[in-house]
Order: structure tokens, then C-alpha cells, then sequence
């Protein structure tokens, strides 16, 4: 049992070290992914201060929180793009290249080969994220109020872990449906961006959306960061209180990653029956 252990961990450690060490290897690339995805959030900001200028009174100041909710919901963009792109669709990459039967013949679980991969995206991801967020704070002058540190750390982990155990879930549809799996990256970027929240607070789409799309684990975590890091307005524009956002995002960790675990395997054992595990352009 211990030999196991230590395998899987040698295993999520193999994985991950790929994408800690390449994802600084190109300097360019930080560059394009920290400064590209703030001219659309520049977008937004420039929206919200035109109307922030013809507001009146508390208005005023309420429309002037939504530029750091739009900085924020901007660097998270980055979490959301790294799981449909780098996790659920990485099988399929995998498979391609002719990786996906190495790691098949290989005595480790799968799941740790996904966990390295989550790993590694965290690092490569936050670097990019926290970058994004630092520069649209100099540049549109951003103050924030924040809440307990404790729930902040609380809030952001639990997202990245129900977060990636989505896009581990995703991967095993991804392993064997391929091209027809790998559209669907496509149909749940922007229509994701509007029905989570990630440019203006969720609660302003209505009790039924908010709650439908409460299934994606951002939509809450990202409400619950907007709430403890904006605390003077976290009453007016939160959706649910920051405690039960928190236990929602456990109750998803814990359900993705069973998912993820039993859909994996169902899948595999599924396309050795097949025979399509390891066929590329399938």
C-alpha cells in the first residue's frame, strides 16, 4: 500500500513538473496571457465608469465597485479557460501524440496523472491570474475592503478543487468522444462568462438562473471572493451568504471528484471494449 502511495505521488509530481517549469520557460507567453485578457476587461471598465459618471449618490459608488468585480472576474477567466482546455480537453491531446496508451500501460491510477496535471495548471494559472489582477489594479485604481483572510483562503481553494475536479470529470468524456467532446471547450466558454457572473454580480440574473448555474463551482466561489474582498457593498450585490457559498463548494469538491473517479473508469474500461482508447482522429 505504501509502494502505491508513494507511485501515485512520484506520478502527480512527473505530471505536474512539466507545467510549473514550461509555463515560465516562455516569457512571451506570460506576457500575452497576463496583458491580452485585460483589453477585454478594459471593455467592461470603461463601460461601467461612463455609467458610474451619470450616477447620482450611493449609485455612484456601488457602479464603481463593479470595476474591481470586472478585474477580478477577468483574472478568473484564466481558471475557467486552463480546465476546458488544458484539463478536460488533455486526454484527447494525449491521445494524439501517442502519450494516452503509456499512460494506460502505466501501474499508477489516472487520477493521479489528472491531480499532476491540476497541479501544475494551479501554479501556471495563479502566476498569470495574480499578474492580471496586480496590473488592473495599478492601471483602473481598484481599492479593495477586504473580509476574514481565513475565508478568503478557504473560499479560493475549495473553488480550485471542485474547479479541476470538473475538468477531471470532463476529461474522461474528452478520452473517449475526442473531436465531438473537444466542441463542447467551445459551447462553454462565453456562454459560461455570462451565466456565472464573471463580468457583473450573478444575483442580478434572477433567483433561477443563479442557482442553474451555481452547478459550475466559479459562479459561487467567484460571488463569495467578490463578497470578502468588496465587504462594504457584499450585502447589496451577493447572492448567497459567504457560508453557504462555502459549504456548496465543498459538498461540489467532494462530488466532482467521486464522479470523476468512477466516470474515468467507466470510460476506460469502456474503450478497451471499444478499441477506441488509443485510435487518433477518433
Amino acid at each position: 500500500m505504501k509502494d502505491y502511495v508513494l507511485l501515485n505521488l512520484r506520478a502527480l509530481k512527473g505530471r505536474a513538473y512539466p507545467r510549473v517549469v514550461g509555463g515560465t520557460r516562455e516569457l512571451s507567453w506570460i506576457f500575452f496571457d497576463t496583458i491580452l485578457p485585460l483589453l477585454t476587461v478594459a471593455a467592461y471598465v470603461f463601460v461601467y465608469q461612463y455609467l458610474g459618471s451619470l450616477a447620482q449618490g450611493p449609485q455612484k459608488e456601488y457602479i464603481g465597485q463593479f470595476v474591481g468585480y470586472v478585474i477580478l472576474g477577468g483574472a478568473m477567466t484564466a481558471y475557467w479557460m486552463n480546465v476546458l482546455w488544458s484539463m478536460a480537453a488533455q486526454f484527447y491531446w494525449e491521445k494524439e501524440i501517442g502519450n494516452l496508451q503509456l499512460y494506460m500501460i502505466a501501474p499508477m491510477s489516472r487520477m493521479a496523472v489528472l491531480g499532476g496535471m491540476a497541479v501544475g495548471g494551479m501554479f501556471y494559472t495563479t502566476v498569470r491570474a495574480v499578474s492580471t489582477i496586480v496590473i488592473g489594479v495599478l492601471i483602473f485604481g481598484v481599492t479593495f475592503s477586504l473580509g476574514p483572510p481565513i475565508y478568503l483562503v478557504l473560499v479560493f481553494l475549495l473553488t480550485l478543487i471542485a474547479l479541476y475536479g470538473m475538468g477531471m470529470l470532463f476529461a474522461s468524456l474528452y478520452m473517449i468522444y475526442g473531436r465531438e467532446a473537444w466542441h463542447m471547450s467551445s459551447l462553454l466558454t462565453e456562454p459560461i462568462y455570462l451565466v456565472s457572473g464573471f463580468y457583473f454580480p450573478v444575483r442580478y440574473l434572477g433567483s433561477i438562473v443563479a442557482l442553474s448555474a451555481s452547478i459550475i463551482p466559479i459562479t459561487l466561489g467567484l460571488d463569495a471572493l467578490r463578497q470578502l474582498m468588496f465587504t462594504e457593498t457584499a450585502d447589496i450585490h451577493g447572492f448567497l451568504p459567504v457560508e453557504v457559498e462555502l459549504v456548496a463548494l465543498a459538498v461540489l469538491s467532494v462530488l466532482f471528484l467521486f464522479l470523476a473517479r468512477h466516470s474515468l473508469r467507466f470510460m476506460e474500461n469502456l474503450g478497451r471494449k471499444t478499441g477506441r482508447l488509443t485510435m487518433r482522429w477518433q
